[in-house]
């Protein structure tokens, strides 16, 4: 190994003390967006937490700017260019939700964990980065490209920190995001969702089923006039059916499992099998299309017509996640991620052609084009090295169905934080990164910056 790797990483055992107290100043600060006001535009909690990893950075001898409390930044050295590395992650956190054992707003160690909302997703990576900095500013080496550490306050909301930024300035040319997983994530499908309305029978009073549009609904409801429901007719492998009196009418009920929408196979729809069920009591021919189009089971988009695949990123995914109806009408929701070879015009004319022939009303509700960077580039085989060296383990590229916080950036790529196998319960009650990750990843950045800066 590197004698200059040996050092920093002496240089890091020997500050991890210090480390778990800036992470701890950071977890102390409960920033979930909030109403945006004067000086605080994801609202005040995101802007503190901010202004603290600033004055941590600030303290650590690098050269601090905060950009309207959209975006702060913390360079190697203080100069007018732009940096040659960047590494982007982020202060704002997800809602508490419940089910926590700590609170979540303190550092809790325990049993060689470190616990709090925002360890793993994503102040833990962000003191691992500064860590990674300050060891090579302490440790006197010098490089030959500067490092730019960028901290953003709305990664979980849409980005518009980033958006913000970019109208003031780019993004250095190599750029990694601690906010995705290891070896490297450098492929990202591209991202749609469309919606579809209709009239609907008056035998169906109300319908619904999905909370949001990128899960598997894992609970669906119907409340239906005039008819009957012999569930035991009926058999989805995952979804359980139930009915019960409302009134004269009768309601039915079909629970299934939730998943991400970017891994639909690991769910069971609950809002595919109602349909199913409720297209063959009523005979509604809108129901009757979705069933079509979105049948039980099916991931693909074959049905949909826009099935395709990929060498690299795999099949495209589909969900038909969310639907809401009642007095007459009903829109239902689908979410689609899509292979790196295709282009969002192609999918919304698969999708235009299909709603046509099903007589379907349909609009694109949101639409970003896949995100990839070439495993052959010198920078992700520099990362793959860095990565193998310090683990040990095998670097390969990886391609998900999700997008990281570097999905609309020009080359950017996750690196880290969470190690293959690992469960950090992000977004979960009691996140956290155990004290070894932690540790490891200041080392792996560590080695990252100086192989890339030298």
């Amino acid at each position: 190994m590197d004698k200059i790797f040996e050092q920093l990483f002496a240089y890091i055992d020997s500050h991890t003390e210090d480390m778990i107290s800036d992470l701890a100043r950071l977890i102390r600060i409960p920033s979930v967006k909030g109403e945006a006001e004067e000086n605080a535009p994801f609202g005040k909690e995101p802007a503190a937490a901010l202004d603290e990893v600033l004055k941590i950075c600030g303290e650590a001898g690098l050269s601090v700017r905060n950009i309207d409390n959209y975006v702060g930044t913390a360079d190697f050295y203080e100069t007018d260019t732009l940096p040659e590395l960047g590494i982007l992650s982020h202060m704002d956190v997800v809602p508490v939700g419940g089910g926590w054992s700590v609170p979540p707003f303190e550092l809790t160690q325990k049993d060689g964990k470190l616990l709090g909302r925002g360890t793993i997703d994503d102040k833990g990576p962000a003191i691992a980065a500064l860590y990674a900095v300050k060891a090579i500013k302490d440790s006197g080496i010098k490089l030959s490209k500067n490092v730019r550490l960028v901290f953003g306050t709305d990664e979980e909301c849409g980005s518009g920190d980033l958006e913000y930024y970019l109208k003031k300035e780019k993004l250095p040319e190599m750029l990694f995001t601690p906010d995705g997983s290891y070896p490297v994530i450098n492929a990202e499908k591209g991202l749609m969702r469309a919606s579809y309305t209709g009239a609907i029978s008056e035998k169906i009073v109300s319908i619904k089923g999905g909370t949001v549009v990128n899960a598997v609904p894992e609970y669906a409801e119907a409340i239906l006039a005039g008819v009957t429901v012999d569930t035991a007719k009926y058999s989805f492998d995952g979804v359980t059916l139930e009915t019960e009196a409302c009134g004269e009418n009768v309601k039915l009920i079909a629970k299934g499992k939730s998943a991400h929408a970017s891994l639909p196979e690991g769910g069971k729809n609950a809002v595919t099998a109602l349909l199913t069920v409720v297209a063959d009591v009523t005979g509604d021919e809108m129901i009757k299309s979705l069933v079509e189009m979105f049948p039980y089971g099916e991931t693909d988009g074959a049905c949909a017509g826009i099935k395709c695949s990929d060498k690299i990123s795999g099949d495209l995914t589909t969900v038909l996640s969310v639907i809401d109806g009642g007095n007459g009408t009903l829109t239902a929701k689908q979410d689609i991620r899509f292979p790196i070879d295709r282009k969002c015009a192609e999918i919304i004319a698969m999708i235009e052609t299909k709603a046509k022939e099903k007589k379907l009303s349909h609009k694109i509700d949101m639409a970003i084009e896949p995100h990839y960077v070439s495993e052959g580039s010198e920078f992700i085989q520099k990362l793959l090295s860095v990565y193998e060296t310090v683990t040990g383990e095998k670097g390969y590229c990886v391609a998900i169905g999700g997008g990281t916080y570097v999905h609309e950036t020009e080359g950017g790529v996750a690196f880290g934080a969470e190690f293959p196998g690992e469960d950090n319960h992000m977004h979960g009650a009691d996140e956290f990164i155990t004290l070894e990750s932690f540790v490891k990843n200041a080392k792996i950045f560590a080695a990252a910056i100086y192989s890339l800066c030298k």
